[in-house]
């Protein structure tokens, strides 16, 4: 049995500190914080924090966190600000949607004067997100990998996210492509996550372009207005794509220039069974704006012929 009455000691869990490590400890006293700030990122009393933060604004520029495939057509228009310096400031919002939400953002190099203004396109996480119609839109348009594709049509929390996503870079390539093609849309600067900036459609003061539901035509706007939808649908069709949900809502009008938004859905009309039904659809939706300001209605009916022809579809 053990003998309580004798005491023994409690053995070191470590080697005992000895008279040189005792002053060691002291000699480095004064230094100790300085190694911690140095190995932690900590700030000695009464010195101004250093920081990563940009001068202003909200955030660095998020260019290089784009790759060449991810950015907008070459050559950059001049007004693209591309240098590594420059800093991201939020304006305020734009638009509310469904799908997403749209910021107005500057993009502005420090102590330089140079700044443009852009719209930031975010798609929301997919909780909030109310994606209508998925299946008819996404009809014709598959992801290479056979696992997301079955996660899509279950509906599960991967295949919502693999939605989510496939919206946002389907409209960077959607308006990268019809840029390419020359169809009046937004200039596409670059596409980081499921964050899409673009060009602003509006004034220097950040005031953004009218809608066309917005507008009241005189008869000589009115037809001018017709000829520039007209031919932009043309080279949409030309290209075997229809917008998918056109509408006087997303159509824009600065300084009379008619400017298409709103393309994450665009319809490829070939591939899809219901291509031809989207394409008339888009047509009528529009085209019920323009008559009921004093378009012949003749002339609805011709484009959708038209444009089924250039799509050959007819």
């Amino acid at each position: 049995m053990p003998n309580h009455d004798q005491f023994q000691p409690m053995r070191s869990r470590g080697r005992a500190r000895t008279r040189e490590d005792r002053a060691y400890i002291a000699d480095r006293g004064p230094n100790v914080f300085a190694e911690y700030a140095a190995k932690y990122g900590l700030t000695p009393p009464g010195e101004e924090a250093v920081t990563d933060d940009p001068p202003y604004g909200d955030r660095w520029t998020t260019w290089d966190d784009s790759t060449a495939g991810q950015r907008g057509p070459r050559p950059y228009p001049d007004w693209v600000v591309t240098e590594l310096g420059a800093v991201d400031t939020e304006l305020g919002i734009l638009k509310t949607g469904k799908e997403a939400d749209v910021f107005l953002l500057e993009r502005s190099v420090p102590d330089t004067g140079r700044a443009t203004l852009m719209a930031a396109k975010r798609y929301r996480d997919p909780k909030h997100r109310m994606f209508h119609r998925d299946d008819g839109y996404r009809e014709g348009r598959r992801d290479r990998e056979s696992r997301v594709n079955r996660a899509m049509a279950k509906g599960s929390a991967f295949g919502r996210e693999a939605v989510a996503g496939q919206w946002a870079h389907a409209e960077f390539a959607a308006l990268t492509a019809l840029w390419a093609a020359g169809v009046a849309v937004p200039y596409p600067v670059q596409i980081v996550g499921t964050e899409l900036l673009m060009e602003f459609i509006g004034d220097a003061d950040g005031g953004a372009a009218p809608r066309l539901a917005q507008l009241r035509p005189g008869p000589d706007e009115l037809h001018d207005l017709w000829e520039q939808l007209a031919g932009n649908l043309t080279v949409l069709a030309l290209a075997g794509y229809a917008h998918g949900d056109l509408s006087a809502y997303n159509l824009l009008v600065q300084d009379g220039r008619l400017v298409v938004i709103d393309v994450p859905q665009i319809v490829d009309v070939v591939g899809n069974p219901h291509g031809r039904e989207f394409l008339d659809r888009d047509v009528r939706n529009v085209g019920g704006w323009f008559t009921a300001r004093g378009l012949d209605p003749a002339r609805v009916g011709e484009l959708s012929d038209a444009l089924a022809r250039d799509a050959r579809l007819a």
